[in-house]
């Protein structure tokens, strides 16, 4: 499967206890992807 990031423009959730935000900010950082937000939150 193949996604595309070209041109998007993304806002990214993480959670505190599992994958935070930063991390998924850096693998979009790999793409043509537009990271506009990120926040890491706890969801319990």
């Amino acid at each position: 499967m193949s996604v595309e990031f070209a041109g998007s423009k993304c806002i990214v959730l993480g959670e505190r206890d599992s994958v935070p935000g930063e991390a998924i900010a850096k693998c979009l950082a790999t793409t043509q992807a537009d990271v506009i937000l990120v926040k890491t939150e706890c969801f319990v």
